[in-house]
This record gives structure tokens, C-alpha cells and sequence, in this order.
């Protein structure tokens, strides 16, 4: 507490969370208390309460009402803090802007790979373009934002982690306010109205993700569909895939597309889409939950397939458009 404010933070070493609150009264001081003790408590209380508290011989005491509860604590001097970033990139970005680039790609992000540096979102600043880039290693995801970043000269990565990214989809919300991004050697900083997010990048270097990403011009299979009802198709015959693989098998002739799925209990599932296209016949598999996941986001009612043999990966993305693009790698039937 210091001059009528109330700042809480809290860390896990890889986020910190800073959010201020303006107080009526209280004297200056600082300390750390156990935090899930103290949300619990909070949460059990009634919306409109008041809360009191004393810090005496070492203890957090609370008062609400009735209730009384006392805490432990430990000197605020011992709590790890990170400084506010001065210097490196700095740009401004509309909130719903940055969140809906950010929502369009954090699904590709691998889990927990060996390779670290899969475990987190490019984000890649040019003088024109913000592009976020994630991808586990079977599908990629892309979009891009035109804006003046404010960058000079070369293009500028970043990978922020998975966790960093989950936050900052928290805090965004939509609406046509600005927000703060400060982008220093080891983390990224983010000023939400009383919040300030805190993230570290993570050390690595992203791959050359442009290397496989296939144009439009490449694929000689170029398919137009409702991008809802292809989702439901695909839905359907999920149902009974293979629980491990997750494999479909699209049969794409003149005017349809079939999806065939199946799995050790010799179950079968099949369902048929209407489809604008008019080339040679093919057989590709793929996993769904990839498709549906690519569908699912995509920014448009109907949907491009660029596809060539079954060997080679899929391009998905929004009809008319390029700002958006999925790639998804082919299994093996």
C-alpha cells in the first residue's frame, strides 16, 4: 500500500500478475501472504463485504462482518519482483486486434515437446506487420495483423510460453482500447488498464516456419466448402476414430468430399460433404482433432483447401483471404 493504492502481485517465477486497486485510507506498507488461502477466503465471502485487514506481530489479520481470519506471512523484502521493462520493442495495439491473432494460432502450440521452443507462440514484429506463429510440429497455425509496429530494419521474433500466452488471452477481453507491449531481452511486458502482465521468452530459436507453408500456387488440388458444415462432417465422423491416432480419410472427388473414420473395434464411420472442385480424384488421411481445431477458428462462413498428393501437407484458410493460413501434415493410411 502507498499513497491510497493497493498493488497485489503475484508470480510463479514464469508470470507475474500486478493489479492495483485505489484504497479509501490505510497506512503504507508491504507484505506477502499465502495467496490461495487468501482467495478462498475472499471467495467465500459475500459479494458487497468489506474486508479489513491488520498486519500486527507478524500475522495478516482479516475482518469481514462477523468473520475473522488470520494468516500467516513472510517479509515482502524476501518476494521476487520483476522491474518494469524501459527498454527494447515497444508497441501499441488495439486489445481485440492482438487477441484475435492471438486466438487464431495458441492452439497449435506443442505440449510439453523436448523441443522448448515448440512450447510457446511466436510472435514476429516487421516495420508493417505483427504475425503470430505457433506449431507443434504436425500443423501450424498463422495470422497476421497490419499495423505500424514502430520496428526499424529487420524482422523481430519473440516466443513467448504457452503460460504467458493462456494470461494474456485472459486479460485482453475485447473492446477498442490500446494496449501497452514493452518486448526487453528476456521478457515481455503488458499494460492492461490497473494490470501489468509479466512474462519470460523463452531462449530458443523458432524454425523457419515459412519453409512449410505451402502456397496456393504449389497445390494443384484447390477445394472451396462451408467451413460450418465440413466442421460438422469431420465432427461426426470423429466419433469413432481411432481414440490414439485420431485419423480421417478423406476421399475427394468431383463436387464431394467423403470422410471416412474407423477404428480397432472394426467400427466405421462415414459422412459426405458437398464441395466445389473439379479436379482428379484423392485419397489423404489426417487428424481430425488437427482439422477441427484449424475449422473451428477459421475467420470465415466457407473455407480453401489447398491440397497436391498424399504425402504432402494440407493449406487451410479463410476464403478470399491470407492473413489467417493453417498447414496440417498428412498420416499415413
Amino acid at each position: 500500500i502507498r499513497d491510497g493504492d493497493l498493488s497485489v502481485t503475484a508470480t510463479d517465477m514464469e508470470v507475474e500478475l500486478v493489479a492495483h486497486q485505489s484504497l479509501e485510507g490505510g497506512e503504507a506498507g508491504e507484505i506477502t501472504v499465502p495467496a490461495r488461502k487468501l482467495i478462498d477466503i475472499c471467495r467465500a465471502l459475500p459479494s458487497d463485504a468489506g474486508v479489513d485487514f491488520t498486519l500486527q506481530d507478524g500475522r495478516v489479520t482479516l475482518r469481514s462482518g462477523r468473520s475473522r481470519f488470520t494468516l500467516s506471512t513472510l517479509p515482502a523484502s524476501e518476494y521476487p519482483s520483476t522491474e518494469i521493462l524501459k527498454e527494447g520493442t515497444r508497441l501499441r495495439v488495439e486489445r481485440a486486434a492482438l487477441k484475435r491473432v492471438l486466438e487464431l494460432t495458441h492452439f497449435s502450440m506443442a505440449h510439453q515437446d523436448v523441443r522448448y521452443y515448440l512450447n510457446g507462440l511466436l510472435l514476429e514484429l516487421s516495420p508493417e506487420r505483427l504475425r503470430t506463429v505457433a506449431t507443434d510440429g504436425h500443423r501450424l497455425a498463422l495470422a497476421e495483423l497490419e499495423m505500424a509496429t514502430g520496428v526499424e530494419g529487420e524482422t523481430r521474433q519473440f516466443i513467448v510460453p504457452r503460460k504467458g500466452i493462456a494470461e494474456l488471452l485472459r486479460l485482453l477481453g475485447g473492446g477498442e482500447e490500446t494496449v501497452e507491449v514493452a518486448i526487453g531481452e528476456n521478457a515481455i511486458q503488458a499494460n492492461l488498464d490497473d494490470v501489468r502482465l509479466t512474462s519470460k521468452l523463452i531462449d530458443g530459436r523458432f524454425p523457419d516456419y515459412t519453409r512449410v507453408i505451402p502456397s496456393a500456387a504449389q497445390c494443384d488440388k484447390h477445394v472451396g466448402v462451408d467451413r460450418e458444415l465440413l466442421r460438422q462432417s469431420l465432427a461426426r465422423a470423429s466419433i469413432l476414430s481411432n481414440e490414439k491416432y485420431r485419423a480421417v480419410r478423406l476421399s475427394l472427388e468431383a463436387g464431394r468430399l467423403r470422410i471416412v473414420a474407423n477404428n480397432p473395434e472394426q467400427e466405421e464411420a462415414e459422412d459426405e460433404v458437398e464441395v466445389d472442385y473439379d479436379g482428379e480424384a484423392l485419397e489423404i488421411g489426417f487428424n481430425v482433432s488437427y482439422m477441427l481445431d484449424a475449422l473451428a477458428a477459421l475467420p470465415s462462413e466457407r473455407a480453401e483447401l489447398y491440397l497436391s498428393d498424399p504425402s504432402s501437407s494440407c493449406l487451410i484458410q479463410p476464403e478470399g483471404r491470407a492473413d489467417c493460413r493453417y498447414v496440417i501434415m498428412p498420416m499415413r493410411l
